[in-house]
């Protein structure tokens, strides 16, 4: 697939703007390093970037993961007027994803200038349903969405996105110190 051709939109929200998903670039690496000094945006992910270096790495991981077709990896940048490309408010993530599989995973994380804006749940939404608009001729047919029990904010986001609580997970550490949900969305037919 070619992730230059990919952008996804999702439309405006009462005070806030419309959003537009692209693949994460080179240009994104310093700004992910500010998003990444967040300590909400730390407790709830795995993302390890403490420096541009280890920024430039974790887009190239996003890079690979396009490359490979298993992983696809957006940044969420909100529009504004007269702006070539807006601000980076999130990231959105297809991932998990193989050939004739049933399933995938997303994932999500909102930087810190833009949470409580409805950027997740706006962005989950269109990645999803481009998940399964793109990926159903390859069987796709359900999306999970994992996250600590303790996460109330990724349990609102499931919930607005229509991603309904199909169990509570066992702890697993040091990973997932704590039980988890999982939350499942499947193909409208």
């Amino acid at each position: 697939m070619d992730k230059i051709a990919v952008r996804l939109e999702a439309e405006a929200a009462p005070g806030a703007p419309a959003l537009f998903l692209r693949p994460w670039g080179p240009a994104d690496a310093a700004g992910l390093v500010e998003w990444c000094r967040d300590d909400a945006l730390r407790r709830w992910t795995r993302t390890d970037v403490d420096d541009e270096a280890g920024a430039a790495r974790w887009i190239q991981e996003q890079q690979r993961g396009w490359a490979a077709g298993d992983r696809f990896a957006f940044a969420v940048a909100e529009t504004h007027p007269g702006a070539a490309d807006g601000r980076v408010a999130g990231h959105v993530v297809l991932k998990n994803l193989s050939p004739g599989s049933p399933s995938a995973e997303v994932g999500y994380w909102t930087a810190a200038h833009a949470r409580g804006r409805g950027v997740a749940p706006r962005a989950l939404r269109a990645l999803t349903d481009w998940a399964f608009a793109t990926f159903a001729g390859d069987g796709l047919t359900r999306l999970e969405l994992l996250h600590q029990v303790d996460n109330a904010a990724s349990c609102r986001v499931a919930q607005k996105s229509r991603y309904a609580l199909a169990s509570v997970l066992p702890a697993a550490p040091p990973a997932f110190p704590l039980e988890g949900h999982l939350h499942v969305r499947t193909r409208d037919v």
